[in-house]
């Protein structure tokens, strides 16, 4: 399987600059799109900013301990990892890599489209 081509956004100089809700979420804007991101098990996910079944804001949800987000208004629960619905209802949850550098945290959209077609 080919790896996927990456246009790498950065979103902050530094992992301590998020600003990281209680239950351990947080919103970013990347051009205009707003995403969540959690951090769990010593990793940083980047994900939906809303559930793909009802729209529920995915940040006022929570982790579970097996690292899966649990939407907030039907507790729909989607893979950190992969962003396959694993209660069971057959969404997905799309989700894009994130990486830890030297100067900052950086978050990568697939070229061919971007994020929901709008970045290149």
């Amino acid at each position: 399987m080919a790896e996927k081509n990456y246009t790498w956004h950065k979103i902050f100089d530094h992992i301590k600059e998020i600003d990281w809700q209680e239950n351990n979420m947080a919103i970013v804007e990347v051009n205009g799109k707003k995403i969540s991101l959690t951090h769990f098990n010593d990793t940083v996910f980047a994900f939906a900013f809303k559930c793909p079944h009802a729209g529920g804001i995915l940040a006022d949800g929570y982790v579970d301990a097996l690292g899966n987000v649990v939407c907030p208004i039907h507790r729909y629960k989607y893979s950190l990892q992969s962003g396959h619905n694993i209660s069971g209802e057959g969404y997905f949850l799309k989700h894009w890599p994130v990486e830890l550098r030297d100067d900052g945290v950086y978050v990568g959209f697939e070229k061919e489209g971007g994020l929901f077609g709008c970045l290149k």
